[in-house]
């Protein structure tokens, strides 16, 4: 049999490669789940009365693009939250925002630039669905150091300028995963500007956008209203799975320029998977409601405390000013995992599981990703033995 080339370098997805590395060891303690991105806060509490009044819904096919009260609720809730005016078709509902960072790829990404092998831009580390984006479209994907030395995201503006010309799609996470790192204005604008001079469009994934300390991040719709940049160049993703607790309801949106919106329409009439009536409804009355979310924003200040609290100390501990992940600098990210798993039963993500080789380096090698889904008190725990584990 012929099977195609073009993911055939993919390295094995994270999850199966952590349980590779771990499940053939006895924990070494009560387990303490800290690798998934997983929420486990209380979902809102009126999701079950909504759903159980939108049951009917089930009985036909859903709106591929979103419901008339679903796009509605989405941008009444940009507007709140970033002060961008958008008409409903400049936004998409989403089966799941890693369907739309996927499918965007499919949609927008041309088969050549400037007459050559598009490239996609990626930062590293990064959320895996960016670089199979890449390939199921053959572009060329450039994975960027997202270090410390850069701020934890990419500086797309250090790559040469025969490298820019190439550029059809780059990719950013704001908050980011794994990091946390923000996106300022300043940052939002000079990439604009590079956009620009080198014709490219952003996709920022800002799935992480509701969760912070001490301010929201500023969204790259509301950067590119206030520099006046062309809306084509701009998409982004928003899901309702970290905002409100709910990864289970697969539900996110697009929002763009309307040309770019109506392309991505086009591929999901043909090839989506629209999500259910029901569960649209259950999206629109949460998009609705910010009470649950400034619950559940200070559940994670808790955690923030905690571990600034646990780790204050640790060589290399940086607080994260969003998200709620912890990137804890280790000597090898594999090792450190193992040994915790063995002696404490806390299960952390090496960081070379979100990161590629490249010709300086796996820029993640050195890190572990730790979750901060779990309850205080469990968080504290868990984090208390991965610090006495490794570095005392």
């Amino acid at each position: 049999m012929i099977y195609p080339e073009r993911f055939s370098n993919l390295p094995e997805y994270a999850f199966p490669r952590l349980r590779a590395l771990l499940d053939a060891h006895a924990p070494g303690g009560e387990v303490v789940h800290m690798s998934i991105g997983e929420p486990r806060h209380p979902m809102p509490p009126f999701v079950g009365k909504v759903l159980q009044e939108a049951l009917a819904g089930f009985g036909k096919y859903p709106v591929n693009e979103g419901t008339p009260a679903l796009l509605d609720a989405i941008t009444a809730w940009l507007m709140r939250r970033y002060g961008v005016t958008l008409t409903p078709e400049r936004v998409m509902a989403l089966n799941g925002t890693r369907e739309g960072l996927f499918n965007l790829a499919l949609a927008l990404c041309p088969e050549a630039k400037r007459g050559a092998r598009p490239v996609v831009l990626t930062p590293n580390p990064f959320y895996q669905v960016y670089a199979v984006a890449a390939a199921a479209v053959g572009a060329e994907p450039r994975f960027v150091p997202a270090t410390a030395a850069t701020g934890h995201l990419p500086d797309y503006a250090a790559l040469p300028p025969e490298v820019l010309d190439r550029v059809a799609l780059a990719y950013v996470c704001s908050p980011a995963n794994p990091q946390g790192a923000v996106a300022s204005r300043t940052y939002w604008a000079e990439l604009l500007a590079l956009a620009e001079r080198h014709d490219f469009r952003i996709i920022a994934d800002e799935c992480y956008s509701e969760i912070w300390r001490d301010a929201p991040p500023p969204g790259l719709l509301e950067v590119a209203a206030e520099t006046g940049a062309d809306p084509e160049r701009v998409l982004v993703v928003h899901s309702l799975s970290k905002r409100s607790n709910l990864p289970g309801l697969r539900s996110g949106f697009i929002a763009g320029g309307a040309e770019s919106i109506r392309r991505i329409r086009q591929l999901r009439n043909y090839a989506g998977a629209p999500l259910p009536e029901p569960l649209q409804a259950v999206a629109a009355a949460v998009w609705d409601d910010e009470a649950h979310v400034a619950a559940n924003r200070a559940l994670y200040h808790e955690k923030y405390r905690i571990a600034d609290a646990v780790l204050d100390g640790v060589p290399g501990y940086a607080a994260p000013p969003a998200g709620f992940f912890l990137w804890l600098p280790v000597a090898d990210g594999e090792a450190a995992a193992l040994k915790l798993w063995r002696e404490t039963g806390v299960r952390a993500l090496p960081g070379a599981y979100l990161s590629r080789d490249t010709e300086t380096g796996n820029p993640g090698k050195g890190f572990i990703r730790v979750a901060m889904v779990a309850a205080a008190l469990e968080f504290r725990d868990g984090l208390t033995r991965l610090r006495d584990c490794l570095y005392t």
